[in-house]
């Protein structure tokens, strides 16, 4: 997959690649376990001794377990009309129930030699950028829970909701199918279809919501379902235009 920006014609690798499958399942994840300490044999009785009262077993309390809480995000944003306030990997697509973070689960910042990388012209890439009041972008890629699906979620923020919507309808996707995204009139959607059903296939959407620019990519085993694009669309815009 590669992006076109209209404007001096820079291309972006995508993430996607026709040549990688996608793992099926979750992997385990051991639990430490507490083992009850054995309680000690007890003596044996003398048979010259008289009879003496019984024995009884002591009580050895078990172990109290106690479980880690799940970490608990401590990132602010603020939404006020078309912009967006605080850290903007706040505003990033939930990770739903069960799903697997690949790296922080809070997201990562995008420096502007990584967003260089993904460019054939990286020289001239800052030049584009400033052109259009970008400040700054962030991403979080996770697993669903049923291992099936891999999403990458990317967020440029702008000076203006000018800007960004003027960066998105800039850039193209020459190597997929261009197709709609179901409840988002403005979005634009990409279709790759993989060679072979053994293969990876991909989905990209693009869109915008204020001064924030948002792309959202799913890879699946085989032909990509248009439903899974027009789902994490929705709930990537739904993030951005209520911040909660």
């Amino acid at each position: 997959m590669a992006v076109t920006l209209a404007t001096l014609g820079l291309l972006v690798v995508t993430a996607a690649s026709a040549t990688v499958t996608v793992a099926v399942g979750r992997p385990d994840h051991p639990h430490s376990r507490a083992a009850a300490a054995g309680a000690s044999s007890a003596p044996s009785p003398d048979p010259d001794a008289g009879p003496g009262p019984s024995a009884s077993p002591t009580p050895v309390p078990l172990p109290t377990v106690t479980l880690a809480p799940a970490p608990t995000s401590t990132l602010h944003g603020t939404v006020n009309g078309a912009t967006h306030g605080g850290d903007l990997r706040f505003f990033l697509l939930p990770i739903p129930d069960g799903g697997e973070s690949y790296g922080s689960p809070d997201g990562v910042a995008v420096s502007m030699d990584d967003l260089a990388k993904e460019y054939a012209n990286a020289a001239g890439l800052k030049a584009v950028l400033d052109s259009y009041g970008y400040q700054e972008a962030v991403y979080r890629d996770y697993r669903t829970a049923d291992g099936k699906a891999e999403v990458t979620a990317r967020l440029m923020r702008f000076s203006s909701a000018d800007n960004a919507k003027a960066f998105l309808q800039g850039a193209s996707y020459g190597d997929g199918q261009a197709t709609g995204v179901d409840g988002d009139s403005e979005a634009r959607g990409f279709v790759f279809k993989p060679e072979q059903q053994a293969y990876t296939g991909g989905l990209v959407g693009v869109s915008c919501v204020g001064d924030v620019e948002y792309e959202v990519k799913v890879s699946v085993k085989g032909d990509p379902d248009k439903a899974l694009l027009a789902d994490v669309m929705k709930r990537q815009r739904d993030r951005l235009v209520t911040g909660g």
